[in-house]
């Protein structure tokens, strides 16, 4: 195995494709080859229909420490004396991590991000752009850019104000404060927080229930909610008749629906 290979790990169990950020030594700082990695196992997990959801954890003291400042696979360091190079800096450059976490937005299946320690920065936008995220109660999150006079700079303000609402982002980002996983829950920035002991086995049954969901109506559900989060309530509800249109007519669901009325009819008479 290369040197390259162990910034991530990949396994897959029954259907679940999971990610594991290994560079512990570096608090599992998001790298140029992390990212390349991380998009192509992102790719792997979008175009093969037999996984069916994507976990991401990590090793070590840390789940990520945000973006590696070390790394200089993006070229050299520069400083950025326009406000459009900046701008076009966070957008074409930063590792990528723009396009991947909006192509993670886009997969029409699950990505479920298990969060066992610190998360913080890229990595904590890493989480958000999941579909689920799951704390052990050991695990933190922060946004530190406030410290430097700036903000996240790679969907962190847009994408936990869409989450978690205005009073939370001003929380963690303009008073720049962490967050305690318990914390975390309240605030609704992770669905479940387990106990540190036993969280790795708990993070991979959520993924199993996942995986047994239907494929069909999960792809939907996730393109519906974020349609009708923008949408008026008509509109919404136009979305939901569109994506049931399709759903109803799954072989698989008509033979169930067929074999109901059947079971109906029988009582009836």
């Amino acid at each position: 195995m290369s040197q390259e290979t162990h910034h991530l790990l990949t396994t897959v169990s029954e259907g679940v494709l999971i990610a594991t950020l290994n560079r512990p030594e570096k608090l599992n700082a998001l790298s140029g080859q992390t990212m390349r990695l991380f998009e192509g196992a992102l790719h792997r997990f979008r175009d093969d229909p037999a996984l069916r959801v994507m976990l991401i954890r990590a090793t070590g003291r840390y789940f990520c420490s945000g973006a590696d400042l070390r790394d200089r696979s993006d070229g050299p360091p520069t400083l950025l004396r326009s406000a459009t190079a900046i701008r076009e800096n966070h957008r074409l450059r930063l590792h990528g991590m723009q396009r991947i976490y909006d192509e993670m937005e886009h997969v029409e299946k699950p990505i479920v991000a298990a969060i066992h320690a610190p998360c913080v920065g890229g990595g904590l936008e890493m989480a958000l752009s999941c579909d689920f995220r799951l704390a052990a109660a050991g695990a933190s999150f922060a946004f530190p850019e406030g410290l430097m006079g700036v903000l996240p700079a790679s969907n962190g303000v847009s994408r936990l104000t869409r989450i978690c609402g205005p009073h939370w982002a001003r929380y963690l980002i303009m008073a720049n404060k962490p967050a305690t996983a318990e914390r975390a829950l309240a605030m609704g920035l992770v669905h479940e927080v387990y106990a540190d002991d036993g969280f790795e086995e708990e993070s991979l049954a959520f993924c199993r229930h996942l995986a047994g969901q239907s494929a069909e109506q999960m792809g939907a559900a996730k393109i519906a909610i974020e349609l009708a989060y923008e949408l008026g309530r008509d509109q919404a509800r136009q979305v939901e008749r569109m994506a049931n249109s399709a759903l109803m007519l799954n072989p698989a669901y008509l033979a169930q629906l067929e074999g109901y009325i059947s079971k109906i009819g029988k009582k009836a008479d």
